[in-house]
């Protein structure tokens, strides 16, 4: 594989190649560097390119326009201030545990119910496989529960001895924690389990001496939104994930 370019604004996916039987890249596009990510696709002979810009970095969205990329969802961050807040008391009694033997077994099996046909910016580009896309968020939680790589901790809820949830975070610097995924059982929904896991999730960052925990959705994703805010989380920032294509589309 080429070398990264400037501030390594662009890399080779495996997982998403792999997955989806295409080469994949994914990137971080700014205003100065989109030449050179163009550079590194044609090098690598890339399919796909999937850039995630800065929603105020307007001469990057529009460089990217005009160069055929496609916007495909667009990204909200929400944060919360370990150092200007108090972590909300949650009286919802549902156990929530960290990961344990067995679980990698469970976790999947939630993930696929949970995100079925989720709208993220795999399933709003009509060129990829439904059921690939699907499989995107089971084998992330997987890889969460049985690499190290993927998630720095895993928590688990449990209803009636079986897992109904989990949420997977990670220590992005000493400073600040991000919360990478989360999901619940459909028949575990509207339990009050969302908000406990923000809430623990805010004590593991906490308990890991760090300042912030910062998170992530699409911005059609109201409901969780919601949540987030009634537990004092506040709206930071926002990116724009686009698909650039370099391959005809198969007919």
């Amino acid at each position: 594989m080429a070398a990264v370019t400037d501030r390594d604004a662009v890399t080779f996916s495996e997982i998403d190649s792999e997955r989806f039987g295409v080469r994949i890249a994914r990137a971080h596009v700014m205003s100065d560097n989109l030449s050179k990510v163009l550079d590194f696709c044609a090098t690598e002979r890339i399919d796909l390119l999937v850039a995630r810009c800065g929603t105020s970095d307007l001469e990057a969205v529009q460089g990217m326009e005009s160069k055929g990329f496609l916007l495909m969802d667009t990204l909200l961050y929400y944060s919360f201030d370990l150092t200007k807040k108090e972590i909300p008391e949650e009286p919802c009694a549902v156990r929530v545990r960290r990961l344990q033997p067995g679980d990698e077994v469970e976790i999947p099996r939630v993930a696929s119910a949970a995100f079925k046909g989720y709208m993220g910016h795999y399933h709003a580009d009509r060129r990829l496989d439904r059921s690939q896309c699907d499989e995107a968020y089971r084998s992330w939680a997987e890889r969460s529960c049985t690499t190290g790589r993927a998630a720095d901790e895993v928590l688990v809820a449990e209803t009636g001895g079986k897992v109904a949830g989990f949420a997977t975070l990670r220590l992005n610097s000493s400073q600040e924690v991000e919360g990478l995924l989360f999901a619940v059982a459909p028949e575990s929904q509207g339990k009050g389990i969302c908000r406990l896991f923000m809430i623990r999730s805010l004590e593991w960052c906490r308990d890991q001496g760090a300042r912030r925990m910062v998170i992530s959705t699409q911005v059609t994703n109201v409901s969780m939104q919601k949540v987030w805010c009634r537990t004092g989380f506040e709206p930071s920032h926002s990116y724009y994930t686009f698909h650039r294509w370099f391959t005809p589309e198969k007919k």
